[in-house]
């Protein structure tokens, strides 16, 4: 929640400056301002960052995703569930 919050403050502070100096140049800054703010927030709510994995889940998605092409007995599946508990209780902890 933090880099949200932090990408929405930086929003309306980059679209209350551009929104100040469209208002000065336009000669209505509470008009302007109020909507630098707005779209601010707007773009600001809608950046997000890519995330990153560690290299442990990246092996295990890898892995996940070549025995999901070539097909799985029950035993795999069943075995593969068990990784998964394991890797999530790891995880958690």
């Amino acid at each position: 929640m933090a880099s949200k919050s932090k990408h929405t403050g930086l929003g309306i502070a980059l679209g209350a400056a551009l929104g100040a100096v469209l208002g000065v140049m336009a000669g209505h800054i509470a008009i302007w301002l109020g909507l630098g703010i707005v779209i601010g927030m707007a773009l600001g709510g809608t950046i997000r960052r890519a995330e990153t994995e560690c290299p442990e889940c990246a092996a295990l998605h890898r892995a996940h995703e070549d025995r999901s092409r070539e097909g799985r007995s029950s035993e795999d599946r069943s075995s593969e569930d068990r990784a998964h508990a394991v890797n999530a209780k790891q995880l958690q902890s």
